[in-house]
This record gives structure tokens, C-alpha cells and sequence, in this order.
């Protein structure tokens, strides 16, 4: 049986899920339904014999939280292409049948989004088996789910009649229709729910963005013939990249196609595609009394089909009284909404874009490729900041213009230059870095390195840094 090489999209940023989904870190990346993130869960499911390892398309904002989060999955990639500018699902699976074209034109690959949750990874394999002979003769495979009520939030896949267990094919895509039109597709029995999964050969795709959407062509693959090595990544060049269109596979190849067959797939899945979805994925297994969902920090008393989640370890949330709403709470933000209005939770991050809120598009804690950082407090001329930095990483050699800076080491060993002075700094002990000192962190040791750092200046920005040297390629 032929290889199937996953293509895992992760540049999407998850508003739906605000207020712990973000543009800095979006739900993916976030474990919203165990221990692990939704795209290692997704990394993991498309693993194993009858797949290659995982071809990933993401972000430069991401690529080390991909880089981590897959080392911590027990995962390498050998390709991970970086999109300078997002363009929606279109021109990235373009560039991905377009790479693996240049050496195989007739492999096998396999688009799914990385923040779908899909229990039974065999099953889903088998349905993937499924979809490989048609595939490979030719035709572009989606995968359909079985629908189990009536949601206005899905687009769907409308069947031939007589669809049966294997592979049939594709009438027509249908827009996510209003409860009267998914109630009577849903008694019909022929229409799937469009889980935004395909299945082809290289060429075939190739071949189908030149009948039906050719201007993607020349830009993807200019910006591929332009891509540049960055460490572990390829970067797409950025001038052919910005010129290109933002469409959806779906709108842009998908519609219009006439050679796309559907796999049924009836196991459990979901796209997580608001916190509705989050509060019925808790009760799959073992529904909820009075449909209550809490978490351990969170207490309900007498509640009924809510959601109760404190992303916090310092925030306990109490609810009393509530009917049909979810409340997430994180350390800098709170939502409380209607259940029935789960799909809108993305006009909080409009609202709070308009106003310039942080908190509209950025957490507290901000990921780094050496770890994290956090400001604890802030005020005026003064920046208190916790500093995780990973075994083995280091930060970049710099300098600050407009600020100086104490380092309190108060986890593991530091390896601290500054200036033409290199030093340990232990647990318990401190330095200080002159305003315009050039100094670099390391962290030479096994376990995580924790500093707490006070900043004193006129300027606290994270852009007044001056770089010398730097591991990871930042300019």
C-alpha cells in the first residue's frame, strides 16, 4: 500500500475560541481536551506504518512552538515550510503538492487541519485506505462525516443516493445552511458534514489549480523556486507570496472540480469550532449531571448546561444559578456568553481590536524559540518579567538603547555574558546588565531555567533590542 505523506495545516488563529485561542498562540497549540495540544494530538493520529513523516505548513510566529511541540510528541518532520503572509488554505496546499512534486509527482497526500479532534485514529485510518485507489487514479478525495444533528455551523458534502460505506462521489458542497435546510439534509441521509480533509496525489492537485484556479500557479511556485534554508525550515519567498489571492481550498479548486469522490467516515469527530463544541466533547464519554461542565478550579452550584473553565491556576471560578452559558476565564481575560452564541464569541476579538486591547490578539505569557516569558507587573519605569528558558538554549547576544536590567535566578543555572564577562549564576544568586551592555542568557544545564527579571528605563518596549548573534536566525 503507498505512503501517505500528512499535510498538517497550522496558521490559523482560532477566534472562536478567544480567550484562549489568540493570534500569538491560537487553539491548536492549546491542550483543550487533554494533556496534549490539539495539533500534537493531530501530529500523532496521522503516525505510523501507512504514513511518511509529516510534511507542516505554518507561520514564522509558530514555527518553534511547531519545532517543540512535535520534539515533545516524539515527532521530527523533515519539512516544515513557512508562509510569509497567511493566505488561507488555497495557496498552501498548492505549495505543498508543488514541493513534493519536485521530487515524486505521484505521491499520495493527505491535507487535514491540526486542531480537528478524532478519537479512534485507526478508524480514521482505515477510511484514509479507503480513499488511496481512487486517488491514485486520479481523483481527489474528501472525507465526509456522518452528521449526528442538525448544525448550522458546518459546511456539507452532498452525496450520490446510493453512498455507501466505500468511496462514492461528490455532487455538490453546500454552504453551512440555517437549522430548517440542516434539519431536512439531515433526515435525507446523503449529506455529510465537510471535516476540510483531502486525499491525492501531487499531480492531480497540480493539475486541478491549473483547469480551475491558474492564477495560483506562477506566485506558489515563484515562491518556492525563491524559498530559502532557515535552520530547519524552508522559507517561501515573500514577494511572489503577497501577491497571491486569500481563498479557501474549497472555493478556490474544490467546487469547481468534477473528479472528487467522498469517504464516509462515522466516528467521533469534531473541529472544535466554538466553546458549544468544547462543553459537548466533555460529555462523549459520560454525559454531564445537569449538564454541567467544570473544571477542578471552577464550582457550580446550581447550574444547568453550562461550561464552567479556568485556564488559571490562581483564578477559581464559581458559577450560581446559570442556564445555557459558558464562562472561560484566563489570568487577563474573562468571556461569559449564551451557549447559543458560540459562533459569535469572534466578534469579542473585533470589539477588542477596534479599542487596541492586548488582550484581544496576545497573551501575558509570550513563547519564545529558547522558552517563555510572562510580565508579572509593569509600571512606569519598570518591568517585572518571569523567564523560562529551555536545557540546552540560549538567548540571543544583545544589547538594550533605553533600559538596564537585574537577573534573579531562581530555578537551575544561568550561563550569563556580559560584555567580555561570562559567569554562573545559580539558584539564589543575581547579576545586573548595564544599560547598553551587550549580554547573552544560556541555560547549560538538564532542566528548565527560571529568572525573575527586573527592567528599569525610560523605554521598556520588546523592541528595543539590538541583536549580535543569534541561534535561531532572527534578524
Amino acid at each position: 500500500m503507498s505512503s501517505v505523506i500528512p499535510v498538517l495545516l497550522s496558521g490559523g488563529s482560532g477566534t472562536r475560541l478567544w480567550p484562549v485561542s489568540r493570534k500569538s498562540f491560537p487553539k491548536q497549540f492549546a491542550p483543550l481536551t487533554g494533556e496534549e495540544s490539539l495539533f500534537q494530538a493531530s501530529a500523532l493520529r496521522l503516525s505510523g506504518p501507512r504514513y511518511a513523516p509529516p510534511l507542516v505548513l505554518t507561520n514564522a510566529d509558530f514555527r518553534f512552538i511547531v519545532t517543540e511541540q512535535l520534539a515533545e510528541a516524539g515527532i521530527t518532520p523533515p519539512r516544515i515550510l513557512i508562509e510569509p503572509a497567511g493566505r488561507n488554505t488555497a495557496p498552501a496546499v498548492l505549495a505543498a503538492a508543488l514541493h513534493v512534486a519536485r521530487a515524486h509527482p505521484d505521491s499520495l497526500l493527505l491535507v487535514a487541519p491540526s486542531d480537528h479532534v478524532v478519537p479512534d485514529a485507526e478508524a480514521f485510518g482505515r477510511a484514509v485506505d479507503q480513499g488511496i485507489a481512487p486517488a491514485l487514479a486520479g481523483r481527489i478525495v474528501t472525507f465526509g462525516i456522518e452528521p449526528t444533528r442538525p448544525e448550522t455551523g458546518y459546511g456539507y458534502l452532498e452525496c450520490e443516493d446510493d453512498a455507501g460505506p466505500g468511496p462514492t462521489r461528490l455532487r455538490r458542497f453546500v454552504e453551512k445552511p440555517d437549522a430548517g435546510t440542516a434539519e431536512s439534509m439531515l433526515k435525507a441521509g446523503n449529506f455529510l458534514w465537510n471535516a476540510g480533509i483531502f486525499l491525492f496525489t501531487a499531480r492531480s492537485m497540480i493539475e486541478a489549480f491549473r483547469a480551475h484556479a491558474p492564477e495560483f500557479l506562477e506566485p506558489v511556485q515563484a515562491a518556492l523556486d525563491g524559498a530559502t534554508r532557515d535552520l530547519g525550515f524552508l522559507r517561501l519567498a515573500p514577494e511572489p507570496w503577497e501577491t497571491l489571492p486569500e481563498l479557501s481550498i474549497d472555493y478556490a479548486v474544490m467546487e469547481k472540480a468534477d473528479n472528487l469522490s467522498v469517504v464516509r467516515f462515522a466516528e467521533h469527530w469534531s473541529d472544535l469550532g466554538g466553546w458549544d463544541a468544547i462543553w459537548r466533547e466533555a460529555q462523549i464519554d459520560r454525559p454531564a449531571w445537569r449538564g454541567v461542565v467544570a473544571d477542578s478550579r471552577s464550582t457550580a452550584i446550581d447550574c444547568d448546561d453550562v461550561l464552567l473553565r479556568s485556564d488559571d491556576e490562581d483564578m477559581q471560578l464559581v458559577g450560581i444559578g446559570l442556564k445555557n452559558l459558558m464562562v472561560v476565564a484566563t489570568r487577563d481575560a474573562v468571556l461569559v456568553a449564551d451557549m447559543d452564541r458560540a459562533q459569535d464569541v469572534r466578534q469579542a476579538v473585533t470589539a477588542l481590536k477596534s479599542r487596541g486591547v492586548r488582550q484581544a490578539e496576545s497573551f501575558r505569557r509570550d513563547h519564545r524559540p529558547w522558552g517563555w516569558f510572562e510580565t508579572l507587573v509593569m509600571g512606569e519605569r519598570f518591568q517585572v518579567k518571569r523567564i523560562v528558558v529551555h536545557p540546552g538554549a540560549a538567548l540571543s547576544l544583545q544589547s538594550h538603547v533605553h533600559r538596564a536590567e537585574h537577573w534573579i535566578v531562581v530555578s537551575g543555572t544561568a550561563k550569563v555574558t556580559v560584555d567580555d564577562k561570562v559567569s554562573l549564576v545559580t539558584e539564589n544568586q543575581s547579576i545586573y546588565v548595564p544599560l547598553g551592555a551587550v549580554h547573552r542568557m544560556e541555560n547549560p544545564g538538564k532542566v528548565p531555567m527560571v529568572l525573575i527579571e527586573v527592567q528599569t528605563g525610560v523605554y521598556l518596549g520588546e523592541d528595543d533590542i539590538i541583536r549580535y548573534d543569534d541561534v535561531y536566525a532572527r534578524n
